[in-house]
Parts: structure tokens; sequence; C-alpha cells
């Protein structure tokens, strides 16, 4: 029997919850190799399927005994090692330490893997893979059986990093390095204090170095590194970062000039990335310079404060083919002509590394400043989230009378800040005033509420803003019934359910109201709630009969759910009878699926067997008429229980 003895007097207060005499001598038992499983055998990687699961790997585990049944088992026994190699006799070896018996790779985590070992792109490789368990360091090893996939890899595009915004997702914009040597750059529309991440074409991931903490000094370890952060001030950047030498730098470009026969200052449009202007031509053939005098370099040295940065230029160099260049000193800036005289724009197109150009265009361009679909609310729940986040907001009512509401779960240690648009920290509303009013860029925070959910309405025409504490939520409408029928809350803040009878269509849909009165009001369409907005029409278009409605007001979702759901596309099965779940208690369904081919669509969660309700998204996040699940790909074949809980709106497969 392969055991393990561990001498208490050395460890046992770093490793069990007790023990009696030093020295005593506890056996751990029963440690043995496992048996791996892989779910697929053939494996053909494209960047299509880069963000898909593509191979799970999935493994038993030991049943570990221990002598003193009155000590505890550590949880860091065994040491679990997944090894992987380009080898059968795994000569080199890249390694995972899994926190489960099951570990599934994106297409991007297998090229990379196929990448450094120097898999040939487009040509089937075997890559082998198998468990190492031990009960610690420099303790024998007990391998599993080895399983083979044989993967064909893409080649990776190492041209190109892709800014991530502070949750890690793509935000469209890329740094160049032409040489793929990790030596990127560009320009970049950033808001004050942005966060933001950079991926490499390998996956790589770069964030700011966590242990350190500088500012301006790259870290690839994820589970260190923080977010990089702009300085202080929103507008265009010149951005590089060098991954060899692990530093970036923000160069801040405040304006551009035009100078020459025309004098005039460009506009920065950040959601683009360009510049430009209109201007009057009074010559023909008018020639222009465009410049920056007045950048500013921050850097590892300077950190984020303004007065150590360093001044730098810019002088834009105009090609015959309509590309630009620059030069870091504004006199060397060349000339850009215009045509015959008359009214023109000039516009610098920065967003693409790999394309700086510029255009002329006949006629003046009139500015609109965008109306934001959301209103942000940094600083309403920091006792809860522990920092400012844009992750609360408000939505748009009126696009011409500029008027959000929306209910927030409000926690607020210092006051809040309206912002109009995510991650711009200086394009904010504050107190004005007086109480209920707010100014733009004012100098104070607005007074949040006490804690709990609000009901918050802005006005960013006549500056003003309300809190409304809810109480309650009740519905009303379903079956032209107008009383108020109060609905329970959930476990999930904001969330209420109920059940309702529908009888037959209501003329005018249903509503909910807030705290057992008729002053405020949501409607709804396709599992989406509106403030203010039309009845809820569900009940024309469904059976009759009992079913659950559950309404998130935060998130401003509904659903109306009865006695079973049906999960269509699993094994590329697509019927209602394949796999039923049933309810077990509101919101939540129970049933079993057995999974035994792929689901190369994925599956959808159809709450009725009309194929037009249905809930997709992902496990952690369904979402009504979302995009398929996919996460069921990355499954081992088996036998699972299935839970689907559209209060919290997740789904889970546990193995049998």
């Amino acid at each position: 029997m392969n055991k393990l003895f561990i001498y208490l007097a050395l460890c046992c207060f770093a490793i069990f919850t007790a023990c009696e005499n030093d020295g005593d001598k506890i056996i751990v038992s029963g440690l043995g190799s496992s048996d791996i499983v892989s779910s697929e055998s053939d494996i053909v990687l494209t960047k299509d399927n880069k963000d898909a699961p593509m191979l799970a790997l999935t493994w038993n585990e030991s049943e570990l005994t221990i002598s003193n049944q009155a000590m505890s088992l550590p949880s860091v026994i065994p040491n679990t090692i997944l090894e992987i190699s380009n080898t059968e006799n795994f000569e080199s070896i890249l390694t995972v330490e899994p926190n489960e018996n099951i570990y599934s790779f994106t297409g991007a985590a297998l090229n990379t893997l196929a990448k450094n070992f120097e898999f040939t792109p487009d040509e089937s490789t075997p890559m082998y893979f198998r468990i190492n368990v031990a009960y610690g360091d420099n303790t024998k090893s007990y391998y599993s059986n080895t399983v083979v996939a044989n993967i064909t890899s893409y080649t990776i595009d190492m041209s190109k990093g892709f800014i991530l915004d502070a949750d890690q997702a793509e935000t469209g914009f890329v740094l160049y390095a032409p040489d793929s040597d990790g030596e990127y750059y560009g320009f970049t529309g950033a808001g004050a204090w942005n966060n933001w991440y950079l991926l490499e074409g390998d996956g790589t991931i770069w964030g700011n170095d966590g242990v350190d903490g500088s500012a301006f000094l790259l870290s690839s370890d994820e589970s260190t590194h923080w977010n990089f952060w702009y300085p202080g001030q929103g507008g265009c950047y010149y951005t590089t970062l060098s991954a060899p030498n692990q530093q970036w730098t923000a160069t801040y470009i405040p304006s551009l000039t035009l100078s020459g026969d025309i004098e005039a200052e460009m506009t920065f449009e950040k959601s683009e990335v360009k510049w430009f202007v209109s201007v009057t031509t009074t010559t023909d053939n008018a020639t222009v310079k465009v410049s920056a005098a007045d950048a500013k370099l921050y850097n590892l040295s300077t950190g984020t404060n303004d007065d150590a940065a360093v001044a730098r230029e810019f002088g834009f160099i105009p090609a015959e083919d309509g590309s630009l260049t620059f030069d870091m000193a504004a006199a060397n800036a060349g000339d850009i002509t215009f045509g015959t005289a008359g009214d023109y724009t000039l516009t610098f197109y920065l967003a693409d590394p790999t394309n700086w150009h510029y255009e002329i265009t006949e006629g003046s361009t009139v500015v609109e400043d965008p109306v934001s679909p959301y209103l942000y609310l940094p600083g309403i729940d920091d006792g809860i989230s522990g920092g400012w986040t844009f992750d609360n907001y408000l939505r748009l009512l009126s696009e011409d009378d500029l008027t959000y509401a929306g209910i927030v779960n409000v926690n607020s240690l210092y006051g809040y800040e309206l912002a109009i648009e995510d991650g711009n920290w200086d394009d904010v509303y504050k107190l004005g005033e007086t109480e209920g009013t707010i100014a733009f860029q004012g100098a104070d925070n607005i007074p949040a509420p006490g804690t709990g959910m609000y009901l918050i309405q802005a006005d960013l025409t006549n500056l003003t803003y309300a809190h409304t504490e809810v109480t309650s939520v009740s519905y009303t409408g379903f079956n032209d019934d107008w009383n108020l029928v109060e609905m329970t809350p959930a476990s999930v803040e904001g969330v209420y359910t109920s059940s309702v009878t529908i009888s037959g269509a209501s003329e005018w849909g249903a509503q909910l109201y807030l705290n057992g009165g008729w002053d405020y009001s949501f409607g709804g369409t396709d599992g989406s709630l509106y403030f203010g907005g039309n009845g809820i029409a569900d009940d024309a278009s469904i059976n009759t009969g009992t079913y659950d409605l559950i309404a998130d007001v935060i998130n401003q979702t509904y659903v109306l759910l009865g006695d079973e759901v049906y999960i269509a596309g699993l094994n590329d099965v697509w019927n209602f009878e394949a796999v039923v779940l049933t309810k077990t208690s509101t919101g939540v369904y129970t049933g079993t699926a057995t999974i035994n081919s792929p689901s190369p669509w994925g599956m959808v969660i159809h709450i009725d067997q009309s194929w037009n309700r249905y809930f997709g998204g992902s496990f952690d996040s369904l979402t009504y008429l979302d995009e398929n699940i996919t996460d069921d790909q990355s499954l081992a074949n088996g036998t699972y229980n299935v839970t689907i809980d559209f209060i919290n709106n997740t789904c889970s497969f546990e193995a049998q």
C-alpha cells in the first residue's frame, strides 16, 4: 500500500487541524495512478475556434485515508499536475495545475502549446497528456495512462497585440509589432485612468506588475498582475509596449494644430481614434502642416505624475498615397495640400497602426456628441465591490430629453458620480449647487442614499437627479386584472417571483409597479424590462396555464416559466424530448443528460416548445435569446445531473 508518514512535530500545525503529542506519526495512504480520458483524438484548430473549448480531459481520483480519524486531510494532498508533451516519453513537458479532475483547453490554448512545442502549422501532430499525482514535493509520482490528441495548429500572428478592456474583453483596437518581436506601438483613445490589458497572438496577457506595483511595469503572471492604467487625462495617446523589456509608455497628445496657410485646432474622436478639422481655404492649393508641440511622455520613470512627464513633440509627415508617418519633432511636419479654394474636412485616421492615413473631403463636418445609452455610476456600490467601477448604470429613457433611470443596489462610502462613458473618469456629472442638482465636472460627489435598493433617475438637460427607495415590486394587468399583486423577493437582490395564472391575452399587457403605488412602472418585451415602457405582452403568444414570473428589476429582465424546460443541441440532437428538466422549486429545474457525441453548435435551453423562447449565453450567465451555449463542448462523455437556475441565471452539469 502506498503510504505517506507525516511527522507532526514539524508540520502538523501547518497541515492538520490538531495534534496531541510532538512526534506522532500520521499515515496518509491510498494514492495510486489515475485513469485519464480525452474527449477528442483529432483536433483541427483555426482562428474561428480559438475561443471555443476544443479538448476536455477527465480523470479519476484516489480515495485517500488518514490513520488518525480525528485529523483532517490537508487540501494540498495530493499534488496533481497535468503534463503535456510533444513526445511519447515526455522528454520535454509543459505543465498545468488543475483545480479539479477535469480540465478544458480552448483552441487558443492548444495552439499556443503547439507553438511552444514548435509544431509545424497546418500539419496534424500528436500531443501527449498524462496526470502526475504525488503526496507532495520530492515524493514518488504516480502517473496515469497517456492519452494522445492529434493537433493541427495554425500560424500565430505575433505582429498584433490586442487591446483588452478592464474585464479582458476585446476592444477591437490593436498595437503593432512589425517584426513580431514584442515591440508594439500605436495610437489609442483612452479615458482618464483608463484600465486595459494587452493580449498577444500566442495567448499571453500582459498587465501591470502586481508584485512591484509600479505603473508602466509589465507582467504576464495572471495570478498576480493587475490592469494597466493610463494617466489622468483622457484623449489621444501614442502607446508603446515592450514585451522583452517588460515596460510600456504613454505619450499624451492634447491637441493637433494646423499651421501654414490656415491655422486651426483639430478635434479628437476617441471612439474611432481619429482627428479631424473643417476649414475654409481662400486660395487654391493652400498648404498646412500638422503638429503637436505640447505632448507629454509617461513611463516607468515618471509614473503618472504630470509634473514629471517628459515634454514631447509630433510632426506628421504625409505621403502621396495618403499614408502618414510622424517625426518626434514638430518642425519636421510635412505639407498637406488642399485643392481649389473652398470648404474642406481634413481627417487623420490613426486607429490601425498598419495603415495610418489622412483624407481630405469637400465640405464641412458638423460635430455632434453621441448620446450614451447608459449613464454609469462609479462609487455607488464601493461598500460591496470594494472599489469604484463602471459596473452599475442607468439606462437611457429619452434621447431628446437626455433622461436616464434604473434600479441599483446602493452601498456607497463616499458618494458617487454620473459618468457618460465606460472607463472615462473625466466626463462626469457631480453634485450641483444644491441637493438634487448636478453639474458637469463639478467639485463634489453626489451624496448617495442609505444602503439598499433604489430607483435612481437623472436628467442631463435640466441637471437634476432623484433617489427613490424600492420597498416592493408588484405585478398587474394579466387577464386584464389591474389589482396590484405583490411579488416575493428572491435570494438575489433585485429579483422577485410570483405565480401567475394566464387565461388569455391582456388588452394592454402586464406591468410591474414599485412600492405598492402607481408612480413607477416597468413594461417589457422579449425578456427585457423597460422603465415606463409598454406592457408585457407574452400572454398573447404563450399557452394558457400557470407560470412562474421571475423579474430582475436591477438587470431589467423577466421570464415566464412553466413546469418543464428543454435542452436542445446536446449530442447534436435538436428536439424537445432528448433532455427534459422538471421544476423543483421556483426558477430551478433539474434532470439528467447523457453526452455521447460532440455538439458542434452548442446547446440552448428552451422554456417551451415553440422554438422562439430560449436561453443562450454561458453556464455562468444565461441570457434570453442569446447565442448558443458552448460550455457543454468541454464536457467529457458520460451522464450528468443538470441544474438550471433562473434566479441566478446559471447552468451546471455534475458528473454522476
